[in-house]
């Protein structure tokens, strides 16, 4: 099967995160700049979540172009991390209406981790149905951030309910570590 219909698909899906995302920033009643402040939480939350699913959506081109068929296997594993994907609008509308508030925080950082989970099990899928000397396997490799990624996520959840902050922080150096379109993908699919 080709890739390309799982492309488009994966494509309109998260297009569709993002407007449900914005949605969630409520226009203020009032027309001073106080009137916002109540939203600075609620935005903040959408920027780093807008970052997140950029992201996965950039890596997941990059990631497309390094194969050039898709697997049953690959379809469900895609739709697996397209359904923790959809789940990020909810955890991160909770977290900006409470701001930043533990349960919320740790139900926001379980998302993250369900997704890099998600995604860590789509590059098994595909590796798996590609070669194991494949650009992709080869782009694969260790994949030292997808596994320091998850570990980071559940000090995030734990740290929720003792710091706050904390737990913030560490999902932004995850963002911040991921920002970065992940080169490996990239080289892969250009063939260098």
């Amino acid at each position: 099967m080709v890739k390309n219909r799982l492309e488009a698909f994966s494509d309109g899906v998260i297009a569709i995160i993002i407007t449900i995302m914005v949605l969630e920033l409520k226009v203020p009643h009032g027309t001073e700049l106080a009137d916002l402040q109540p939203l600075i939480p609620v935005f903040f939350s959408y920027v780093l979540s807008f970052i997140y699913v950029g992201i996965y959506w950039n890596n997941h081109h990059h990631l497309l172009h390094t194969i050039d068929h898709v697997s049953g296997g690959m379809l469900w594993a895609n739709l697996h991390l397209l359904f923790w994907l959809s789940l990020i609008p909810f955890a991160t509308g909770w977290m900006g209406e409470n701001h930043f508030s533990s349960v919320p925080l740790a139900l926001y950082g379980f998302m993250l981790l369900m997704c890099a989970v998600a995604w860590l099990l789509l590059q098994r899928s595909m590796v798996k149905t590609h070669d194991r000397k494949s650009p992709l396997a080869v782009a694969v490799g260790r994949d030292i951030k997808g596994k320091i990624s998850p570990v980071l996520y559940v000090v995030g959840i734990v740290s929720a309910f003792f710091n706050e902050h904390f737990s913030e922080a560490v999902y932004v150096l995850v963002a911040l570590m991921w920002l970065v379109p992940d080169r490996r993908f990239e080289r892969a699919s250009h063939g260098t």
